[in-house]
């Protein structure tokens, strides 16, 4: 498998857990906040719902279920609510993998290891993951580049199944006239996500960015990667290598990922750089959480 010529394993330590998010550091967000020009804000997010979104079936739906309408008004009359006054409430059952979401570094492993080094057998049904979780993650914020990859070859959507090379981000990123920066929260659009929504299309085959553009983004040193497809990579994987470009940005790296992302705004406005803020859920032992990313160009 194409690999980088070094990981990040003991780089911040052999305890860490936060991996390429260490590349944060208060200098660069404050250089970050100054990358705003207009102030619009991009919602990069995409509905939480049970139908027209992608979701793949071993994982099931989103089910959003009412706990408590206006059809439960006695329970307020009972605690001295006046007649006519109540409250709506539900509950949220989804995989954490699911809409747009970030993977923790525990999410996968290789050689039964996952990132730094940590056993692959400490995640366990009732506790979760015992080192690399979701909740580790904290307020992301720092320097968004887009990386435009269908739009730099003219098209609405990449192929099925194609494969993003480290030129093809070269490319894109040479068309847009901008340089990656180390720390750089990189967003990838193939164009999948608004073709799905738009066609409600099939799930599978997947454009992504292969095994050269995976180890190009690590050597750059970026803090995260997302796309606008459902596994960063392609499907099928590139040269046949299950989860390769995980185990290159999530396990060697320690790069989180965020999937699912709807980069069609900034891409309309052709906002490049921005500043990025992420919010994931403080999930004990999580192995991903539904984020919903913004973006201030």
């Amino acid at each position: 498998m194409l690999s980088t010529r070094k990981t990040n394993w003991g780089r911040w330590g052999d305890d860490d857990e936060l991996g390429a998010l260490n590349l944060l550091t208060p200098d660069r967000v404050l250089a970050a906040l100054r990358l705003p020009k207009s102030g619009k804000t991009y919602s990069l997010g995409i509905p939480i719902q049970r139908s027209g979104v992608p979701n793949l079936e071993y994982r099931g739906i989103p089910q959003r279920l009412t706990m408590m309408n206006h059809q439960d008004e006695a329970m307020a009359r009972a605690n001295g609510g006046a007649p006519g006054v109540g409250a709506n409430e539900d509950q949220l059952v989804m995989p954490s993998h699911t809409s747009t979401h970030m993977d923790a570094l525990c999410h996968v492993y290789s050689d039964n290891k996952i990132y730094n080094g940590f056993p692959a057998d400490e995640v366990t049904p009732y506790s979760g993951a015992a080192k690399c979780s979701i909740a580790n993650v904290g307020g992301i914020t720092g320097r968004g580049v887009l990386i435009d990859v269908a739009a730099s070859k003219g098209v609405s959507v990449l192929e099925p199944g194609y494969v993003i090379t480290a030129d093809d981000l070269r490319t894109a990123l040479d068309a847009q006239g901008v340089e990656l920066e180390t720390g750089d929260l990189v967003l990838v659009r193939t164009g999948w996500l608004e073709d799905y929504l738009a066609n409600q299309g099939e799930m599978m085959p997947q454009p992504g960015i292969g095994l050269e553009a995976a180890a190009f983004l690590a050597e750059k040193d970026v803090a995260l990667v997302g796309a606008d497809n459902a596994a960063i990579e392609p499907i099928p994987f590139d040269q046949n290598v299950y989860l390769g470009v995980h185990i290159i940005l999530l396990v060697e790296h320690g790069i989180h990922l965020v999937e699912h992302l709807d980069l069609a705004e900034l891409s309309a406005d052709k906002c490049y750089e921005f500043l990025l803020t992420i919010g994931a859920l403080k999930i004990t032992g999580g192995t991903a959480s539904p984020v919903s990313p913004v973006a201030i160009g």
